[in-house]
C-alpha cells in the first residue's frame, strides 16, 4: 500500500528523526507531490478557472485583477481554483502549483492587462502595473509566485 510505513516505531531522539526522514524519502519516492494553500472568498463577479485574483479593499470580496487598472486591482492575491458566479465562495490559490494550459516551460509569467489573464510578455507602458505571478514549471502547470505590483512609468 502506497505511503504506508513498514517500519517499527521510532526511536524519540536523532536517530529516531534521521529514521523517519529516510522511510518518508523511501515511501515517496518517484512520486510527484504538489501542495497548495489558499483561502476562500466571495466573488464581487463572475470568475472562470484559473484566474488572476485580486481582492477589493474596500470589502474584501475577490474579482478579476488587470495590469491596466488600479494598484488595488493589479495586487494579485491568487487564482481561482474553480469557475464560480458572482456572490459564491471561491478557493483562492495562493502557493503551489496551477494547473493550466498554453506555457511554455521556464517561461516567467506576468499579470495581463486583460480582466483576469497572465502573459509571458511583461506590460510595458507607463501607467500600467508589472506584476510577476509565477513561472511555468510544464507547458500546463504555472509554479504561483506573486511579487507585488510595479507602476511603470
Amino acid at each position: 500500500m502506497a505511503g504506508v510505513s513498514n517500519y517499527e516505531p521510532y526511536a524519540s531522539n536523532a536517530e529516531g528523526l534521521t529514521q523517519v526522514l529516510i522511510d518518508l524519502k523511501d515511501t515517496m519516492a518517484g512520486k510527484t507531490v504538489y501542495a497548495v494553500a489558499g483561502f476562500g472568498a466571495l466573488a464581487f463577479e463572475n470568475v472562470t478557472q484559473g484566474a488572476a485574483l485580486y481582492s477589493r479593499s474596500s470589502d474584501g470580496k475577490v474579482g478579476l485583477a488587470q495590469a491596466a487598472g488600479t494598484l488595488d486591482e493589479a495586487t494579485v492575491v491568487g487564482f481561482a481554483q474553480t469557475a464560480k458566479n458572482t456572490g459564491e465562495e471561491v478557493r483562492v490559490l495562493t502557493v503551489g502549483v496551477l494547473a493550466t494550459s498554453g506555457l511554455d516551460a521556464g517561461d516567467p509569467f506576468y499579470l495581463a492587462t486583460g480582466y483576469g489573464g497572465i502573459t509571458s510578455t511583461p506590460p510595458s507602458t507607463a501607467g500600467q502595473y508589472l506584476v510577476r505571478v509565477g513561472e511555468a514549471a510544464t507547458t500546463a502547470n504555472l509554479i504561483i509566485q506573486l511579487e507585488p505590483p510595479i507602476l511603470l512609468s
